[in-house]
């Protein structure tokens, strides 16, 4: 594809795919951020649940850390979801900066509604 193209093109082109590998990335950040994310409330879920097959004060010193661990990992993240979507955001920007200079990527890239049938 790239022997067709002016070699200004071909340098825009493979600017956009490493935008798009970078927002894969992001994308992957924030699918790991929201796995992190959902391991503390679904141990928390699990505490209270079996809550009456325990008392607090008796387990207080694995209920401890285990919380602690918990909160530890609810701010991890809480980050990891943040810096993906300023990222995802970032990485929108740019796009569509490129799609505004460059008239043959608002073409290829333009946000098209499907055709229906």
């Amino acid at each position: 594809m790239e022997e067709f193209l002016p070699k200004e093109e071909a340098v825009i082109f493979n600017e956009v795919q490493l935008i798009l590998a970078e927002k894969r990335t992001a994308l992957a950040t924030l699918r790991t951020g929201i796995a992190v994310f959902a391991l503390p409330m679904s141990v928390l879920g699990l505490l209270i649940t079996t809550s009456r097959y325990y008392r607090a004060s008796e387990v207080l010193p694995f209920l401890a850390p285990l919380l602690i661990l918990c909160a530890l990992l609810t701010v991890l993240g809480t980050y990891l979801v943040v810096r993906s979507l300023l990222r995802l955001r970032r990485y929108d920007k740019v796009i569509s900066r490129l799609k505004q200079s460059h008239p043959i990527l608002k073409h290829l890239l333009d946000d098209a509604p499907a055709n229906p049938g």
